[in-house]
């Protein structure tokens, strides 16, 4: 007998109670967030580039 009530326990209970959650969760899914470090690579390239450009031209002028 002690077996049948412990079946009476529901034992999806939990489950039952957590997809509920998920169903009733209505927070919006954040946009991945873009990585910035190529634009500052980028930038810095740039700086540079410009930099040995302007160290030639002044050196052969």
């Amino acid at each position: 007998m002690s077996q049948n009530e412990e079946q009476s326990v529901d034992p999806a209970g939990s489950t039952q109670m957590f997809r509920r959650f998920v169903t009733e969760n209505n927070e919006p899914e954040t946009a991945p967030k873009r990585p910035i470090t190529p634009y500052v690579l980028a930038g810095v390239g740039v700086v540079v580039a410009i930099g040995i450009i302007l160290a030639v031209v002044l050196t052969w002028s």
